[in-house]
């Protein structure tokens, strides 16, 4: 059973939980006549929220709460108690008192606090015309042995979510479980992406609680004809639900997005059958070796990537089942990724020409040998620091400026890695972590950045997206006379 979390990051039920143990320590404070009320009040709505709350699961941000309501309770209910058995009340005094409020003040206010810093997320509305459906599928490549294992008769295979223009569905309707088909599918990938980052299970647990925008498997929107596709693969470790935020709102402006699990490079896949295939993606320590390996896992990927375009276009055939058949413009296509991702879609877009554009979200390029492509490039950057790499805008420079097409480096100030993904909804707002836009400006800046290119270069309102790019940050036009 999952509660909703509303606006201010803490459930009717934690709110009354608080209320009541906010109210054991304020009660010892009232004047004579107010006590009893207050005490008894508070103990009982107390007591009630903690059960019910203990039913549906207590989330670790309720435990300081529950501490110091639990050490302020006895003080507070003892004097009535007194008083009922005929025994003078005892009070201590003002002075010995204080320090003791005081502390169970402070433990409870860190409840609040904990579940601002570690919020379950909440998903903005698409601001689309449409509403938005998502399915999730598993498809095997039965040309492509996988690298990653000893079986020689095991192929690549990979999971892919996809979300799409939908029906509106009755009020009420349950909306898709973000990471994951079940919740227990998204506790697996929660704790992987945690173990992934270094960061105790515990802290994120309320991100597989979260419910997103988009109905699982709604029927496609009635209007809007066959749909272009954006392809997105996620960064290191990263899952296909990542950017879900981002997906949603394409979606809801008239564009497929279909994500991948990259098996034995995302933190956790879920398979069909059960079985949860994990990242085997650690650092060596040697920069040399580890870039190897990058170079090698983009190459994966963008095949990754090239292989589920083809089966969206043998989907649109109807040469397999799914929700879109007859819907999808394989020849309108784009394809993105974040950080790894980025690269590995520049590589695609290099190596495949049926991607129209390609976009990279704060991607280092891989590519050992980069080569000319046709494909207009948008590359989104976090801030530029004094830490961040120096080959990087060299390296991207020299990628964008091999595009035959007018290619775009849009640097974002405020933004930081994980701006580009969901993470600003759920982690700390730290900037040096997420950026400093904000939990709702953080995914707006990237949909609206994302899709004034795409409108652009797949035909929604054809013309040069500059003026719109250059409201977000600071642009670099790269035109192929620049270059040439």
């Amino acid at each position: 059973m999952t509660e909703n979390i509303t606006g201010p990051h803490m459930s009717l039920l934690e709110i009354l939980a608080l209320l009541g143990a906010v109210a054991l320590v304020v009660a010892r404070w009232l004047p004579r006549a107010a006590r009893p009320p207050v005490t008894i009040a508070a103990a009982g709505g107390f007591a009630l929220s903690a059960i019910v709350l203990s039913l549906v699961g207590i989330r670790w941000q309720m435990l300081p709460v529950l501490a110091g309501a639990a050490f302020a309770l006895p003080f507070a209910v003892s004097p009535l108690l007194r008083r009922r058995t005929g025994r003078p009340a005892w009070r201590a005094r003002w002075w010995a008192a204080l320090p003791g409020s005081v502390a169970c003040a402070g433990l409870i206010a860190t409840g609040p606090v904990a579940a601002w810093a570690f919020p379950v997320p909440v998903f903005p509305e698409p601001s689309g015309r449409f509403a938005v459906g998502t399915h999730v599928t598993q498809w095997t490549d039965p040309g492509r042995p996988e690298t990653a294992t000893a079986d020689p008769h095991d192929r690549r295979t990979v999971v892919v979510q996809v979300w799409y223009p939908a029906r509106k569905s009755p009020a009420g309707t349950r909306r898709a479980q973000y990471l994951g088909r079940t919740e227990d599918e998204a506790r697996t990938v929660s704790d992987a992406l945690a173990r992934h980052v270094g960061l105790p299970g515990f802290l994120v647990d309320g991100v597989p609680r979260a419910r997103t925008r988009s109905v699982p498997d709604a029927p496609v929107a009635l209007e809007g004809g066959r749909f272009p596709v954006v392809l997105f693969s996620p960064g290191l470790g990263g899952v296909r639900t990542q950017n879900t935020a981002w997906a949603e709102e394409l979606a809801g402006h008239g564009y497929v997005v279909a994500a991948l699990d990259h098996p034995y490079d995302s933190a956790a896949v879920v398979l069909a059958d059960g079985r949860t295939i994990g990242t085997r993606m650690t650092s060596t320590g040697d920069d040399d070796e580890d870039s190897r390996r990058s170079v090698e896992t983009t190459g994966i990927r963008a095949a990754d990537l090239g292989f589920v375009l083809t089966q969206l276009g043998r989907l649109d055939r109807g040469e397999i089942d799914g929700p879109l058949t007859g819907r999808l413009d394989t020849g309108r296509a784009a394809v993105a990724g974040h950080s790894l991702g980025g690269g590995a879609a520049l590589q695609a877009a290099r190596q495949d020409r049926r991607f129209d554009a390609v976009i990279d979200m704060d991607g280092y390029p891989r590519d050992p040998h980069p080569r000319p492509f046709h494909q207009p490039a948008l590359a989104l950057t976090q801030a530029i620091t004094p830490a961040t790499d120096p080959r990087y805008l060299p390296r991207l420079t020299k990628v964008l400026e091999l595009s035959t097409s007018t290619s775009y480096r849009l640097t974002v100030p405020g933004a930081a890695h994980l701006t580009f993904t969901d993470g600003p909804l759920y982690l700390p707002p730290v900037p040096s972590m997420v950026g400093s836009l904000g939990r709702t400006g953080s995914p707006r800046v990237v949909a609206a950045t994302t899709l004034a290119f795409l409108d652009a270069t797949l035909g929604h309102r054809p013309g040069d997206p500059a003026a719109a790019l250059r409201a977000h940050g600071d642009l670099v036009v790269h035109r192929p006379d620049d270059s040439r």
